[in-house]
Order: C-alpha cells, then sequence, then structure tokens
C-alpha cells in the first residue's frame, strides 16, 4: 500500500484551479522533486499532503498510522524558548527514552549547526528555518515534506542537508530552486503547471529532456486544433445555415471545440526583459590593499589585497556569518575598513540585489517601488508604460495596484530584478538572488547576466548558479582569509587545498586506497569475473533500455501505483549496477593489461 494517494483532487484560489482533479501515489523510499512556476500551487500541494489544508473535491487516502513532518516556506511568527526546547517539543508523546532524546537532539543541533541554548526568538529568519528544518527531520516521520529546504542555508550545510536526506528511509516530497540540490536528490519528479500533475519516474536532467519533448509535441496539437477551429469559424461566417440537417453535427462540433480552447489554460510566460548597459566604467573598478575588518575583534576579512577590473564576474562564497555581505559592503565603500584601503575606478554606475529586500518599501505599491510616482520607466532611452513592464515580470494588475508586503519571496524577488532592470549599471552587486525563484525564472536571470557587459559581485550558495555565470571566486577560508581562486564552485573544489575544503565536502571525495606493493595479478576468480562481465553488462543495458522504452509509453502511467513503483526502483537497480560492474571491468582489466 502507497504511504500517501491522492484521487482526484482539486483545489482552486480566487477561481484559479491549482489543482485539476489530480492523481498521486507515494511510496516508502521514493525522493520526490517538486517543480513548477512560483505561484503554480506547489506550497499548497504541500500543504494538502500533510493534512493542513483539505482539496475542494477528490480524496485523500493515507496509510494508517502515516507520520508527516514539514518544513513550511515561511517561517511562523509564534516561535520561543531555545531551539533545544523546540526539538524536545517536537519529540513529545514519542516511544523514545529520555536518552534516546537527547541523543537525537544533540546529533540534529550538531549537523544543523545550531546552539542548543540559543533564544529562538533573537535569531534571523535563516537561522529560524534551520530550526524548523532540524524539528522536521528529528521526528524521522514516514513522510517528510520540505518546502525550499536549501534556503538561507551555506553549501556545506546544503551538503550536510544532501547527506542525511540520501540516507533517509522514509518517503520524501522537496520543493526546491536549487538545480544541483535536485539532480543529486530527486528519483522522480513531479510537475504541476497549470493544474495539472504530471509524474516523470527519473532523475532532473532526464526530466527535462522529457518535459521539453512533451511541450513541443503539446504545442503541435494545439497549433493543428487552432488551426481547424479557425476553419470552421471561417465556414459559419460564410452562412452555411445551421438548421439544416446534415449541418447540425459540424455545428455542434464547432461548439464543442470553442469550450474546448475556451477551457485551455496556456503556457505561462517567462518573464521578459534585459539588463541595460551604462556608459562604461575605469577599467580598474576596484582595488584593495591590506584590506582588514574585524568584529569584536574578530577578523572578519583579513589582509585582502585585489584588483577587481572591468568585466570580471566574482563570485562570493563561503559559510552563513563568515562576512560575505560584509565583504559587498566593504568593496562598495558603504562600510569603512578597520584597516588598509579600498580604491574605486572611475564611472561607477551601482545596481544592488539585497537579500533581504531591504530596497524594497512595503508601504508602497508594486509600480511604486519602480518608478515612484510615474506612469513610466525608461527602457533603451525610450519610455515605457510601468504597467506592461511590470506585466513583463509576470505580474497582474491587481498586484501593481497592490502592497508590495502581499508578495511572496519569489515575488519579491521578481520585483527586485524589475527594479534592477529598469536602471542601467555597469557594476552589478547580487546578494543571494535566488533565494524562492522558479527554475524558470533563475535560467532567464542567468542569461541576462550572460549579455551583461559591465562587472558583476555575485553572493551566492546556489551551486550551478555560481558556475554557470561567475568567472572566479572569492573564498572564505576561515580567520578572516580570503582567497581567489579561477572559476566557478566545481573549479574552487577542484582547486582549493585540503584544508579549505568544508567537512561535508570531504566526505564526497573518493579516498584513496593502499596501493600494494610489488606487481599485482589476477587470481584465478578475478580472471573468471573478467570473462563474464561483459555478458552481465550487455543483460543489464538490455533491461535498462526495456525498462526506460516502457516508461517512455503512453500507458506507462495507467499502471498500478505499486507496479510504478516497482519497475522505477528496478530501473534505479540496474543503473547502479551498471555503474559497478563498468568500475570493475575497468579496475581487472587494467590489472590484466598490466601482465600482458
Amino acid at each position: 500500500m502507497a504511504e500517501l494517494g491522492l484521487t482526484a483532487a482539486s483545489y482552486a484560489l480566487e477561481g484559479t484551479p491549482l489543482l485539476d482533479k489530480v492523481d498521486l501515489q507515494i511510496e516508502r523510499g521514493e525522493r520526490i522533486g517538486l517543480v513548477g512556476r512560483n505561484g503554480a500551487g506547489k506550497s499548497t500541494l504541500l500543504r494538502i499532503l500533510s493534512g493542513a489544508l483539505e482539496p475542494d473535491t477528490g480524496t485523500v487516502s493515507r496509510r494508517q498510522g502515516l507520520s508527516v513532518a514539514e518544513l513550511p516556506q515561511e517561517v511562523p511568527r509564534a516561535l520561543d524558548g531555545t531551539v533545544g526546547a523546540q526539538l524536545g517539543h517536537a519529540l513529545d508523546g514519542g516511544v523514545l527514552t529520555p536518552r534516546e532524546i537527547e541523543t537525537r537532539i544533540a546529533q540534529t543541533v550538531s549537523r544543523l549547526g545550531l546552539e542548543r541554548e540559543a533564544s529562538v526568538a533573537d535569531l534571523s529568519a535563516g537561522i529560524k528555518r534551520r530550526v524548523l528544518l532540524a524539528r522536521a527531520l528529528i521526528v524521522e516521520p514516514d513522510l517528510l515534506l520540505l518546502d525550499e529546504p536549501t534556503n538561507h542555508l551555506d553549501i556545506e550545510a546544503i551538503f550536510d542537508l544532501q547527506d542525511m536526506l540520501l540516507q533517509y528511509r522514509g518517503a520524501l516530497v522537496f520543493v526546491t530552486h536549487d538545480r544541483e540540490f535536485l539532480r543529486r536528490l530527486a528519483t522522480r519528479i513531479l510537475d504541476l503547471d497549470r493544474g495539472a500533475l504530471r509524474s516523470y519516474p527519473c532523475d532532473y536532467t532526464t526530466y527535462l529532456a522529457r518535459r521539453e519533448a512533451l511541450l513541443e509535441a503539446e504545442a503541435r496539437e494545439q497549433a493543428l486544433f487552432d488551426k481547424k477551429l479557425a476553419a470552421e469559424e471561417v465556414w459559419v461566417r460564410r452562412g452555411i445555415r445551421a438548421r439544416r440537417t446534415r449541418n447540425e453535427g459540424r455545428v455542434r462540433a464547432l461548439e464543442a471545440m470553442r469550450e474546448t480552447r475556451g477551457a485551455r489554460r496556456d503556457v505561462a510566460g517567462t518573464v521578459q526583459g534585459r539588463l541595460q548597459d551604462a556608459e562604461r566604467s575605469g577599467r580598474i573598478v576596484v582595488r584593495t590593499e591590506a584590506l582588514c575588518h574585524a568584529f569584536d575583534e574578530r577578523p572578519v576579512v583579513d589582509q585582502l589585497t585585489t584588483t577587481i577590473v572591468r568585466g570580471d564576474r566574482i563570485g562570493i562564497i563561503g559559510p552563513n556569518g563568515c562576512g560575505k555581505t560584509t565583504l559587498l559592503r566593504l568593496l562598495l565603500g558603504e562600510l569603512p575598513a578597520s584597516s588598509g584601503h579600498v580604491h574605486h575606478g572611475t564611472s561607477l554606475e551601482v545596481a544592488r540585489f539585497d537579500q533581504l529586500h531591504a530596497v524594497l518599501d512595503d508601504t508602497k505599491s508594486v509600480r511604486e517601488n519602480v518608478c515612484d510616482a510615474g506612469d513610466t520607466v525608461t527602457i533603451d532611452g525610450r519610455p515605457r508604460n510601468i504597467v506592461g513592464y511590470l506585466e513583463d515580470f509576470l505580474f497582474t494588475r491587481e498586484q501593481i495596484r497592490g502592497s508590495t508586503q502581499q508578495l511572496s519571496g519569489g515575488e519579491r524577488n521578481r520585483l527586485q530584478l524589475a527594479r534592477l532592470l529598469a536602471r542601467p549599471c555597469n557594476l552589478l552587486v547580487l546578494d543571494e538572488p535566488t533565494n524562492d525563484l522558479d527554475v524558470e525564472t533563475l535560467e532567464m536571470l542567468e542569461a541576462w547576466l550572460a549579455g551583461f557587459s559591465g562587472t558583476l559581485l555575485v553572493v551566492s550558495h546556489d551551486r550551478a548558479f555560481i558556475n554557470n555565470v561567475v568567472t572566479s571566486t572569492l573564498v572564505f577560508e576561515g580567520e578572516g582569509r580570503v582567497r581567489e581562486y579561477v572559476g566557478g564552485f566545481d573549479d574552487w573544489v577542484r582547486q582549493r587545498p585540503t584544508a579549505a575544503l568544508a567537512p561535508a565536502a570531504v566526505k564526497k571525495q573518493p579516498r584513496p586506497r593502499p596501493v600494494r606493493q610489488g606487481p599485482r595479478r589476477l587470481t584465478f576468480k578475478e580472471r573468471r569475473e573478467l570473462e563474464e562481465l561483459p555478458a552481465r553488462i550487455e543483460a543489464l543495458e538490455r533491461e535498462k533500455s526495456a525498462l526506460a522504452a516502457a516508461m517512455a509509453g503512453a500507458d506507462f502511467y495507467k499502471r498500478p501505483g505499486p507496479e510504478i513503483a516497482a519497475d522505477t526502483a528496478r530501473l534505479e537497480t540496474v543503473e547502479a549496477d551498471l555503474t559497478d560492474l563498468y568500475a570493475r571491468w575497468e579496475t581487472l582489466e587494467t590489472i590484466a593489461s598490466a601482465e600482458r
């Protein structure tokens, strides 16, 4: 029996169906990534799965005794007591002994970098989210629901979270904008789009290819439908008398086509725009000499000497609290250095994206945050109506007139992007721009940055984003040391000294095996194994191809949930076995070659 199931479940918000008769089966051990545009209804679906919200129609079935824990996207205001007390409350009413409770609390606060005696009310919003994440993980539920779990986590914490979730034996459903997190964790993708929920029993990379093919096929079908509808409309306008018996069927078919077209929900548009380049800055943008800054005698930046030249794209990497935002403020001259010097180049036009949305005024409307009391913004030297401009960023007219305070996290980030693109700049500063953005908007932002001719400074824990947009990194390596590396996140991992590697990342690196002294020869058993490996690999490759072909068929998802889950699990097993067999073959073949 499935852990949880939805049958013909529907839910609408202000008349817009977020879920339209969706079916879903969640099996034990699945790690399901839920994807979709901002506002598609992902958080609503998680709330229905948790039991916090009931669907308008349809049924929700849960296995008897199923335990569920969740991490909401927004931090509740009523959080008090210490971190340890919050975790203890989560374990109240269970069957654990006091000693087991103590052990779990100690392990959880250590893994997530929390201080057990810290007062939750005094913590930042980001650390409060860590407390909520700890509270969900500590109970080890049968079904774990996580809404943007990587928000405000640094790279080391994200690695640790990945490790915990890869070892988690229950069912997991999570929403995240972090594409690398999705690639590493998800064994199935759920795509929520225009009220429909499609299941892709594959990893995230394979899902992207399958979804693209599905959307292309859908576009072709709709184009043919629209062409036929247009032809039928022409036929009606020519005056054919519908009352004639021989034409009544055709008229009824036309009316049905009109209803079908009226009920269609087209694919949501993408954010439109591009960065406006200001007049070129001088060649030297920022130069630092022995730059130092400390808080309470604790060094944050120590003896940083670097030169940022026009066109540089620099990512700033480091754990939470190390001083990344402080470094940005020092480089921009917003914060005086304890010692050392910061020199700025000429003709700098700075635009900044702030992770705390401090540039947004919640007392103003959405439109006023972009153009104050005016009706236009200037784009490429030409006036543009503010309503049309903000509609390019997927805001509705009601939102444009409404208060900024009513916007979600992703919508506030889109509004900041709209502000940025309305002003020419040659030095762009982005402080955690990816939080709460959907993947399509993230990819659009990356495309804008690719076409930007100015200088970029970006703080982000999103590994894929860093890899895609920067050409070098400034990395905090402890005790105020900031070191520069060429390339993005993956390039830093390859270049950095072992001591600078985060503990969680160390666990990801293959450990060198001891090398035997003297020549190594195959044993009799290994020689027979080497002879049999090609046939074993060929058999598994055939099975993998057959499973993949079956999953690509239109009827695959009409089968019972347990059968779908069994085939999906078998495909994962086959792929893992193939990886092991290819590695074993390479090892044995290398030894055999040395003998010859």
